[in-house]
């Protein structure tokens, strides 16, 4: 088995005791246990269970992150392309909780400090992804401004996700009033412009 599959088949193991059993509950021998590997073995790749949360909690947000690539890549307008990239982003939350609805928020925690590098890194460039995105159809507007009232307007329907249906529908629907007043700032001078240098 080559390095790499190594280190995968360990980090969808971590993901699978951290979602069971909450990070602070997990134990290196449990990681290996799921792994079916000896617990030497696993600290060849790992050095310790916060190091495995960090490399996992990399590998989802990377993942999460080039989805949301591809998605503002694809055909379509504006609101098309921004939705399915922040559903991308509702998209990880959605599964973390339904994957593990007792320990969801341990997982997705953005103040946790054993991923809070990651995290901040990802909400970064997803701001900028969005930001690219807007300045392009609307030169116009303060497109760091748009992007980061959408991330935050979707962190906050990542508070509550016990009902599954509920915020993919609020997303659609707030990404298109946004969209919506992106193509009037001259009736409406409260949406953020870009100021003139």
């Amino acid at each position: 088995m080559l390095e790499d599959e190594r280190l995968k088949l360990i980090l969808d193991a971590a993901y699978t005791c951290f979602t069971r059993h909450g990070v602070k509950r997990t134990t290196m021998d449990d990681i290996a246990r799921e792994a079916d590997m000896s617990r030497p073995g696993v600290y060849q790749y790992v050095r310790n269970k916060e190091d495995a949360f960090r490399r996992l909690a990399a590998r989802l947000l990377g993942d999460a992150l080039e989805d949301a690539r591809g998605a503002i890549d694809t055909q379509g307008d504006l609101r098309t392309r921004l939705t399915a990239a922040l559903e991308v982003k509702l998209g990880l939350a959605v599964r973390l909780w339904r994957d593990s609805p007792a320990h969801a928020a341990e997982l997705l925690g953005v103040d946790t400090r054993l991923s809070a590098e990651q995290v901040e890194a990802y909400n970064t460039a997803m701001r900028d992804l969005l930001a690219n995105a807007v300045a392009a159809d609307h030169p116009d507007t303060d497109a760091v401004e748009v992007a980061e009232l959408l991330l935050a307007f979707t962190r906050g329907l990542e508070a509550d996700l016990s009902d599954a249906e509920a915020p993919g529908r609020r997303l659609r629907h707030g990404v298109a009033l946004f969209t919506a007043g992106l193509g009037r700032t001259d009736d409406h001078p409260h949406l953020p412009v870009k100021e003139q240098s």
